[in-house]
């Protein structure tokens, strides 16, 4: 009963939804819909930021996408490709992943290593793959960490370190140092050069943040169809919703109304009848 409810309704609304073949010619019609996918692009899209707007500063790309799940496959693939074509120096696939659980629920990700200089593009590139292949940008997440700030604090330490080491090799070299004293001062020596290598280590860690943005696409089944037709699909879905609640009412109180209607029917027929009145 609901699956005859929701095909008739179905094609009752396809039908009513043909646009006609007459006027305007098949051009007009293509230009229109080429305009109305422009604006769900430019409308998907988020702010961007340049990395010359913000010097210093590593940033990590976030986005997810809702699409139809058959096709989330060919996006995925359709990105993968998109970075392989900028060559290794300027994009790199880091993770891939991909997990179908039942019939129509799918779960995907992929990550890149990006040129900072190219990052803000080729994200706005994956959202417009996505919008073509009737997809929705659900969450755009940018964030930012001052790693040239973090830099200029590790080279100021270690420049101090540096200097600190500096006096104690040289109060090292002094001959007459008791054997306590050198102990002291080779343990002090040791602790900063292994405070400068861990400085190293960390500045090594921001360079490598500057110099690679990572930027990451999570992708989730769902219906996302634009415009007419998703306004469409939410009103054959109501009317269906409606359908069902009436004929779930109908059969609960059904059975019901046939319990009076014979209760009734059996006081008419077998019920006592009035006594007439006895003739004088």
């Amino acid at each position: 009963m609901r699956k005859a409810f929701g095909l008739a309704l179905v094609l009752a609304a396809a039908a009513c939804g043909r646009a006609p073949e007459h006027g305007g010619g098949a051009g007009g019609g293509s230009t229109a819909e080429a305009d109305r996918s422009s604006a769900d692009e430019r409308a998907a899209a988020p702010a961007g930021i340049a990395p010359t707007a913000a010097p210093g500063v590593a940033f990590n790309y976030k986005y997810a996408f809702r699409l139809p799940a058959e096709r989330i496959s060919a996006v995925q693939e359709q990105h993968a490709q998109a970075c392989e074509k900028l060559g290794l120096a300027r994009c790199r696939i880091t993770g891939m992943y991909y997990h179908l659980t039942g019939d129509r629920n799918v779960e995907a990700r992929l990550d890149f290593k990006l040129d900072p200089t190219i990052a803000r593009a080729f994200g706005k590139e994956g959202i417009a793959a996505v919008a073509h292949a009737d997809g929705l940008l659900v969450t755009s997440e940018i964030t930012g960490t001052d790693a040239g700030a973090a830099i200029d604090v590790v080279n100021r330490d270690q420049a101090q370190q540096a200097e600190a080491l500096r006096k104690i090799e040289a109060q090292l070299a002094q001959a007459g140092l008791k054997a306590p004293e050198r102990v002291e001062l080779q343990r002090q020596a040791q602790q900063l050069r292994e405070t400068m290598a861990g400085g190293k280590a960390e500045k090594a860690d921001k360079q490598e943040s500057l110099a690679n943005t990572p930027m990451s696409f999570a992708y989730e089944a769902g219906d996302m169809a634009p415009g007419v037709r998703r306004s469409l699909s939410d009103g054959v879905g109501n009317v269906i919703a409606a359908l069902e609640w009436m004929l779930l009412a109908l059969l609960t109180l059904l059975p019901w109304a046939l319990v009076a209607g014979l209760v009734w029917w059996g006081w008419r027929r077998f019920g006592a009848k009035p006594k007439r009145p006895v003739e004088a």
